[in-house]
């Protein structure tokens, strides 16, 4: 009983298998089989790659090549057809011309109907066998002009569609093949070589065509796993970034609820009004400080840099910071050199801490990417702002693979243009690295910042 069970169990799977592969066959070659689907010109990127000696307005023709080289094969098919059939008679001559037009016809519409094409080219070999059988019983048909036109047609559909279509295609011409070599007594003996060397062309164009699509894929998700992965660098700067404004914020709110509240105790006789607007000020500074405290503290998460400070309650470090900075770099192994260009003075706490981030990436960078490389950072305070330039000399030794290569520049980038400044980061010519930004400050915003302090 259960080897019967088993059995039917088998020949149930078996059936489902050949439903499910005449399923395809119909959905691949029948369904729709004339459906318009034009093909696509070549796109820039190989154009270049292939015919880069081309002027630049002759590559925007290139595109056209694949759809010239079978218009072409089709034209030299139509002539070869011509050729073999023609010089019979009047009428035959035109008959010859029809066909050799249903011939050369089918390579040229696999640019539009590929499914469509090979049904097509299928006929004028089918129309061939019959015609060859009647006029010359013995002749080796297979060798005639519609069918080799019938195997380059199956050819550019596989390279047009998918893989699959190979086998589909092989075996309707090969059924019909046997078929016809039957009705028109034709040697059986002539159709299995034939079947191998078909099968062997159509398996190779079945490889390229799935190592193309194979690698399109990859080329799609490379790109896509490098945009992905910029946007979340972008956001996790922007996260540090809300930070850091969040702890500079919270303390200019911590000390205005602070001022607000002793105030009244440093006037005597303090008026009803005054005291309940200072009492409000501080109602809307401390709950403001909630306010901000419940929104951005889910992005106090622990920094992977190794610069960072560990101690999250520590004060946002600034260009005084500098030096301890630089020690850090040095102990690492790199040779840093610091320049200061002008008289230092208070910047707003925004503005240095920025800075202070953007010369602790560069030089990680140069840690990173120009091992054995020397360092130099200049910090120039200039009329209307403060300019920074970090520049590093070629690496003396080979750098190990980085991921996320290029991603802190991102960072770098969204500091200065979110305090509305310019920077720039480019290979030197002698084989370093060079980033350069200029912040701009108000001269009220140092003179506040200088009489605050």
């Amino acid at each position: 009983m259960n080897e019967k069970t088993q059995s039917q169990s088998t020949l149930r799977s078996e059936a489902r298998i050949a439903h499910g592969a005449l399923h395809r066959l119909r959905q691949d070659l029948f369904v729709d089989a004339f459906a318009f689907r034009p093909m696509p010109p070549l796109e820039d990127a190989k154009v270049n790659r292939w015919v880069p000696w081309l002027p630049e307005r002759l590559r925007h023709w290139a595109r056209w090549l694949p759809h010239l080289f079978v218009s072409g094969f089709s034209g030299l098919v139509f002539l070869a057809s011509l050729t073999m059939y023609h010089g019979v008679g009047p009428v035959a001559d035109v008959l010859a011309a029809g066909f050799s037009l249903l011939i050369a016809a089918a390579p040229a519409i696999t640019l539009f109907r590929p499914v469509g094409a090979f049904w097509l080219s299928l006929s004028a070999f089918g129309v061939s066998v019959f015609a060859t059988a009647a006029f010359s019983p013995f002749a080796n048909y297979f060798a005639a002009a519609p069918f080799a036109t019938l195997i380059a047609t199956m050819v550019l559909v596989v390279l047009r569609t998918r893989p699959r279509l190979a086998v589909e295609m092989w075996l309707v011409t090969f059924s019909l093949a046997a078929v016809l070599t039957a009705l028109t007594g034709g040697d059986p003996g002539d159709v299995p070589p034939t079947a191998v060397f078909a099968g062997v062309v159509l398996i190779s164009a079945a490889a390229v065509r799935a190592w193309r699509e194979e690698r399109r894929q990859v080329v799609e998700t490379q790109t896509v796993t490098a945009e992905e992965r910029s946007r979340r660098t972008l956001l996790e700067e922007r996260a540090l970034i809300a930070r850091e404004l969040h702890d500079v914020v919270a303390h200019h709110m911590s000390v205005i609820a602070i001022q607000a509240e002793a105030a009244p105790y440093r006037v005597e006789n303090t008026p009803p009004e005054l005291a309940t607007s200072f009492a409000t000020i501080r109602e809307n500074a401390v709950a403001a400080l909630t306010e901000l405290r419940r929104i951005l503290g889910v992005v106090r998460s622990e920094d992977p840099d190794a610069f960072r400070e560990v101690d999250p309650e520590a004060p946002q470090p600034t260009l005084a910071s500098l030096d301890a900075l630089l020690d850090s770099v040095r102990g690492a192994g790199l040779t840093v050199e610091a320049v200061i260009v002008g008289a230092p003075r208070p910047l707003p706490q925004g503005v240095e801490l920025s800075a202070y981030r953007i010369v602790q990436e560069a030089l990680s960078n140069t840690l990173r990417h120009a091992p054995g490389a020397d360092a130099r950072v200049e910090i120039s305070y200039v009329l209307g702002g403060l300019g920074l330039r970090i520049v590093n000399g070629a690496p003396s030794r080979l750098a190990k693979p980085s991921p996320g290569a290029g991603h802190g520049v991102l960072g770098m980038r969204e500091r200065v243009q979110m305090l509305g400044g310019e920077m720039t980061a480019d290979h030197t010519e002698d084989g370093g690295f060079e980033v350069a930004a200029f912040i701009p400050v108000a001269p009220s915003e140092t003179t506040a910042k200088g009489g605050a302090a």
